[in-house]
């Protein structure tokens, strides 16, 4: 609105003009010309709504009674028991996560379904479970939370329907998925409500299957998970338990026992340790409600919000050491232990290495890191332990690992170290070939750009597993110390040559003997001489490692592979 008054007004009267006019006549800006100048002498920019003197009526302020009485959650009686536990009361749990103090580039969006089960005869606010939308860490995304203080954050026909809901919005957003689990399972007394129906709680799980690959499902568990609800932590892409605090089984200790006899505690049966060491189901263990959350916040700074979308960049950061150091800290005899994470400390960008299942097939090393910014998945042989032989437990957890890096659009940087997939008895009972077959699948499968590293050793089919010439890496790079060979010196001298040094009485004429075939044999398999014939593409000093690794996953950025048409493969 533009307003010309006489030429004798001051600035004063003009200004007090044009805030009357604001907030008499409504519009966003008054502007106040006086006389006949062209650029007016006061402005007013509207910011508020203007207050009319009607306030909220009897009506709403019993709504908002309501809404606080359904707030405060179940029994008092059951609170205390939280504070018990160690646990937080899951509107004080979201206040963590998306209230004030969590920071600008977080808040709570919205909540739906808040009057579910509203007029139950029991007392069941929000039947038990919250779901709605949050903005955390600058990412927009679905969420719901478990209300343990109703019925033990069971579920039932509503607290379904909301859970349901969820899900099927985030296919239609493409936003994550953030589930808060503090459950105890479905409600068996009311089971007919919810428990077969087609869109029952069997259909979180048909969800929760669209879902992978899709959008990211992050899982945090704060209570005992059992039964159906333990399914969600093992369909989330990523599950974060909480020592001490969470766990989750296929049934409780008591039925356990009513079962089978065996008599076990809950954390012995499903505890954070079990499934961070022996079931893989745990990704991270952390020490409370707040570290909980702040593993969760690093994850996602490595994921995009969706298939379709790729993973977020940062500021560049130079490795933690200079990698000078690299050849140094990689022996060059091939069966001398050392720390993987002493090269990846010197390649990856400063304090961006982020490790998955640490404690499960600890033999291999899968995290994700950032190369000059840009976030990529490492899978590494860990010499340190076990020599870095693939066992099963290490085939499978990088298997899961490259799966999920290739749906979410990160590329793999693998670091290869390993005398070969481990053999005997016990491996094959735990199924070394099966698992071993599918870490080469996924290998096989992923459409992301892919790096190889030849660090040391690469024998037998560690090669293959290890995204190796034939697998379509975009580069297969060798430190000098590198060898590739079907077999170790040790091992290969003794299958080619164990007849004819049997025949050589003197020991010390064996023993040269030896040595000699086995430095023959590293000759024919030194990485120079397979860059000779072209097996690898280059042979790289170690020092140039970084910078070789910023200009290849640079260059390659983008790079589209096309695999098969067909429905898909037949190996999980």
């Amino acid at each position: 609105m533009k307003i010309r008054i006489s030429g004798g007004a001051s600035a004063e009267e003009a200004a007090a003009i044009a805030d009357a006019f604001a907030r008499h006549e409504g519009g966003d800006t008054v502007e106040v010309y006086v006389g006949d100048a062209d650029d007016p002498a006061a402005t007013h920019e509207v910011t508020e709504s203007i207050d009319d003197g009607k306030e909220p009526t009897e009506r709403e302020r019993e709504l908002l009674e309501q809404i606080e009485t359904i707030h405060s959650g179940g029994k008092e009686t059951y609170k205390e028991r939280l504070s018990e536990q160690g646990k937080l009361f899951v509107r004080d749990r979201l206040d963590l996560w998306f209230g004030d103090e969590a920071g600008a580039d977080s808040r709570l969006g919205f909540e739906d379904g808040t009057f579910a089960e509203y007029d139950a005869d029991d007392t069941l606010p929000a039947d038990g479970l919250l779901t709605g939308a949050a903005r955390f860490e600058g990412r927009d995304l679905h969420f719901m939370a478990n209300d343990y203080t109703v019925k033990a954050g069971s579920m039932a026909e509503k607290g379904v329907e909301k859970f349901l809901r969820m899900q099927q919005r985030a296919l239609k957003t493409g936003r994550p998925v953030l589930y808060l689990m503090d459950s105890s399972g479905g409600r068996i007394d009311q089971q007919s409500g919810f428990f077969a129906n087609r869109e029952g709680i069997g259909k979180f799980y048909y969800n929760h299957s669209m879902l992978s690959g899709r959008v990211p499902q992050i899982c945090v568990l704060y209570g005992p998970c059992i039964a159906g609800a333990a399914y969600t932590p093992v369909f989330a892409d990523f599950t974060v338990m909480v020592r001490g605090m969470s766990a989750m089984a296929i049934a409780s200790p008591r039925m356990v026992k009513m079962v089978t006899g065996e008599d076990i505690d809950l954390q012995d049966l499903g505890g954070a340790d079990i499934h961070a060491k022996h079931s893989s189901s745990a990704d991270l263990v952390a020490e409370n409600e707040e570290h909980a959350r702040e593993l969760v916040a690093q994850l996602v700074t490595y994921l995009p919000d969706n298939s379709d979308e790729q993973p977020p960049r940062s500021d560049p950061k130079p490795p933690q050491y200079a990698p000078k150091g690299i050849d140094e800290v990689v022996p060059q005899d091939p069966n001398r232990a050392y720390d993987i994470r002493d090269v990846t400390d010197r390649v990856v960008d400063r304090n961006s290495l982020f490790e998955l299942q640490p404690e499960y097939g600890s033999e291999i090393v899968t995290a994700f890191a950032r190369i000059d910014g840009r976030p990529v998945g490492i899978v590494a042989n860990q010499p340190d332990q076990r020599a870095g032989a693939i066992f099963p437990d290490a085939a499978e957890k990088a298997a899961q690992f490259i799966w999920k890096c290739d749906a979410y659009n990160v590329p793999l940087l693998y670091l290869c170290d390993t005398p070969g997939f481990m053999a005997g008895s016990q491996v094959e009972k735990e199924g070394i070939l099966e698992q071993g077959k599918k870490m080469i699948y996924a290998t096989s499968s992923a459409t992301v750009p892919k790096q190889c590293v030849v660090v040391r050793k690469a024998y037998g089919a560690g090669i293959y597993a290890m995204s190796g010439p034939a697998y379509d890496p975009e580069s297969t790079i060798a430190l000098p110390s590198g060898e590739i060979a079907i077999m170790g010196p040790e091992a290969a001298i003794n299958a080619v040559y164990a007849n004819k040094l049997d025949a050589i009485d003197d020991p010390e004429e064996r023993a040269e003997r030896e040595a000699e075939l086995r430095e023959e044999f590293r000759e024919e398999i030194d990485v120079r001489k397979m860059a000779s014939d072209v097996v690898i593409d280059e042979v790289i000093p170690p020092s140039r490692l970084r910078e070789q690794l910023e200009r290849r996953f640079e260059f390659y950025e983008g790079i589209e592979k096309n695999l098969p048409d067909k429905k898909h493969g037949t190996i999980l």
